[in-house]
């Protein structure tokens, strides 16, 4: 039988869970590797769709990659599982005519950083290759979220075969990938790139995929295919659980048949009982030839806060700005920190910016101090928002309501693991890194949510980025700085320097990026305080003469901050010659250090102000 030509004649029926179930004979280990530790397990499974009527047979190798194998110590086993997967399907799929499609899943997660594309393309190649060499009647790519993932390998797969493909999307919300573009837009694009077939699987059920098909027109050369879930998972004793009764995937199937689809198979939660409802359903039917398209509107509005002001980052191109990190309290009472806040405030700095709960280490809640700055002092604080502690819906909910409360300037930092904190047991989540949430955010200046869903208006958020130039190859910190502008950063906060060499160092570092550097300085408290950062901070060393002008001090706290703020102030010289934008970390809420700086600075500022109209 030829693929292309059956497509256009009748429906054909693809098969259901493979992972389903596995999992519900109790295994819960590689599915893939059971290609060649059990192979009779997983040839049962192809018979029992094959017998459910399935015309097309995908080989047990969804997550038979280097990246997903190397989990369980078998990245070098990818060759063998995947020709061995090919070899089971053939064998059941000749006892039915059936058609066997090598299958191939999707390698990016939440975390889109966490894989290149160069290395996206490595771990493809190997896959498609071991596939091919056991002579499939074509290629399943599934369950893409991202669409410049499932374009890249789709162009590698035409370039090396011309074997029928099916290009299956996975969608967060109806009709729009997780980047806003329509599902019908996506197809288009794929269709061009040379897909025989493009589709959705995995995540919505039946009801919901028919909606999001509803706003697809018919591909003009490729076929259309749809593989649902069950229904929504329940969590029942620890296990997921699909309950969707196969009289519902009968119907269901008939109105997909309607919305396009020429292929109809099942993901999650289907078994061998719903593809013989949808066999019972579709068996004798052609596909449509054409379609009533419902078009949806999408309206992003743009709001602007009126007391916004310019951005820290815009004004650091053109004048003096001065950020100082003022840490919240860890226990209840705030009457210190507020103090502190504006004594800075009448020093003359440009912000407050708060830590996320600094060294994992509980403290009070920087967007409610952030909310008392704004609206009892007038101040428009900087926050910073960790990975750490909040999962993507817990980060999405909470850019929300910065939005709403108008807190519009942050810091976004992957944030300290919860290990050296307070509470060393709790978890550190990190769904997404920080290059991860930078480009989140930027998503939502454009109005759209992770999964691509309107926000119903655009976000106007300033993101600074954490640089940290205390490494032993700054080549290498600065690089990771340019991935961050990649991904929308429009300012960095640097870890504190302490020697005017390494100052000089990162400015001729950095000379080639427009974006603004705030240069980090901490001024040292005691000779204590000195010792401890140079001897257990990773990455920094104080120079000689600092440890022993702190030393001098001796253990009068007097003199050791009056020390440590004359030392600051030699770097604080230093960096204004080269850095607009100057970053000044108060230590242990010592708010009179920073604030002294800060004059010191604006006083500087003055003073060569004047000098210039005099000499003018």
């Amino acid at each position: 039988m030829d693929f292309r030509q059956e497509l256009k004649n009748r429906i054909l029926v693809g098969e259901g869970a493979m992972g389903t179930l596995l999992y519900s004979h109790g295994i819960d280990l590689c599915y893939e590797e059971l290609n060649i530790t059990n192979p009779n397990q997983i040839e049962t499974i192809h018979q029992a769709y094959l017998n459910a009527g399935a015309d097309i047979i995908q080989s047990n190798t969804y997550g038979a990659n280097f990246h997903k194998l190397k989990r369980y110590g078998l990245e070098d086993q990818v060759s063998q599982i995947n020709r061995k997967g090919i070899v089971i399907a053939k064998k059941v799929a000749a006892q039915g005519n059936a058609f066997v499609f090598g299958t191939i899943g999707a390698l990016r997660s939440i975390r889109k950083s966490d894989l290149s594309l160069e290395e996206i393309k490595r771990i493809f190649r190997e896959q498609l290759y071991s596939l091919l060499l056991e002579a499939p009647d074509g290629l399943l790519l599934e369950t893409f979220y991202d669409l410049e993932e499932l374009e890249t390998v789709l162009q590698i797969a035409r370039q090396e075969t011309d074997l029928p493909i099916i290009s299956n999307v996975s969608l967060h919300e109806l009709g729009n990938l997780q980047n806003g573009m329509s599902l019908n837009e996506a197809f288009q694009r794929l269709e061009q790139l040379g897909t025989d077939v493009v589709g959705v699987n995995c995540r919505l059920g039946p009801h919901h995929m028919i909606r999001a098909l509803e706003s697809v027109s018919l591909p003009k050369q490729a076929a259309l295919a749809v593989y649902p879930n069950a229904s929504l998972p329940d969590y029942v004793d620890g296990r997921l659980v699909y309950d969707a009764v196969p009289e519902y995937f009968a119907s269901s199937a008939l109105e997909l048949r309607e919305q396009g689809a020429s292929i109809i198979g099942g993901c999650c939660g289907t078994t061998p009982v719903h593809i013989e409802a949808i066999k019972n359903a579709v068996r004798l039917l052609a596909p449509v030839q054409d379609k009533e398209i419902k078009v949806r509107n999408i309206e992003i509005i743009e709001v602007r806060n009126s007391d916004e002001g310019v951005a820290f980052h815009e004004k650091a191109k053109v004048e003096r700005t001065i950020l100082v990190e003022l840490d919240p309290p860890k226990k209840l009472g705030i009457e210190t920190f507020m103090n502190g806040a504006l004594a800075l405030k009448k020093a003359g700095v440009d912000s407050v910016t708060m830590a996320d709960n600094s060294l994992a280490s509980p403290r009070v809640s920087n967007v409610a101090l952030g909310t008392l700055l704004k609206t009892q002092h007038e101040m428009k604080p900087l926050l910073h928002i960790t990975c750490r502690d909040r999962n993507l819906i817990g980060l999405q909910s909470h850019l929300m309501g910065l939005q709403t409360l108008g807190l519009n300037e942050i810091l976004v930092v992957t944030g300290d693991p919860s290990k050296i904190g307070d509470f060393p047991g709790a978890t550190s989540v990190y769904d997404l890194s920080s290059l991860d949430l930078i480009s989140l955010v930027k998503q939502f200046n454009e109005g759209l949510s992770y999964s691509g869903q309107s926000l119903g208006q655009k976000t106007n958020f300033k993101v600074a980025a954490a640089f940290n130039p205390n490494v032993k190859y700054l080549d290498k910190a600065v690089k990771r700085v340019e991935k961050k502008i990649v991904c929308g950063a429009d300012s960095f906060l640097t870890q504190p320097i302490y020697s005017v060499k390494q100052l000089e160092d990162v400015y001729e570092a950095t000379q080639h990026l427009d974006t603004p550097i705030f240069l980090g300085i901490m001024p040292l408290t005691s000779s204590r305080n000195a010792e401890f950062i140079h001897n257990e901070v990773p990455g920094i060393v104080l120079p000689e003469e600092v440890r022993r002008a702190m030393a001098s001090a001796g253990n009068d706290p007097i003199k050791g901050k009056n020390e440590g703020v004359a030392i600051a102030k030699e770097l604080v010289d230093a960096a204004m010659d080269k850095f607009k934008g100057i970053y000044l970390i108060t230590p242990f809420l010592y708010y009179e250090m920073t604030a002294e700086l800060t004059k010191h600075i604006r006083k500087v500022d003055s003073r060569q102000t004047s000098e210039v109209g005099a000499y003018e």
